[in-house]
């Protein structure tokens, strides 16, 4: 049974329903301020929801990024470790 699934729908499971609570308790409209930027009023909830959705797709683009980035380093540390184990009928 591989858990990684389950927790990864637990941890999206948790930021909906924190995401949807915090939206009712806090249905006030805020605006986002960036350097000379603001943004216009939108309600605490949806500013959430479209931070969370815009992590997510950024890191479902950043990771096949991360696999090819570690391509050329993967035989060297099995290298490193042939090297380390030697036999005995050497001595």
């Amino acid at each position: 049974m591989k858990i990684a699934p389950f927790l990864i729908s637990l941890v999206l499971a948790i930021w909906v329903m924190a995401i949807a609570i915090i939206s009712v308790q806090n249905a006030t409209p805020v605006s986002l301020k960036f350097l000379t930027f603001q943004s216009i009023q939108i309600p605490m909830g949806l500013v959430l929801a479209f931070s969370a959705v815009v992590g997510l797709i950024g890191m479902a683009l950043l990771q096949p990024l991360w696999g090819l980035a570690g391509i050329g380093q993967g035989n060297s540390r099995l290298e490193d470790d042939a090297e380390f184990f030697v036999d005995d009928e050497d001595f």
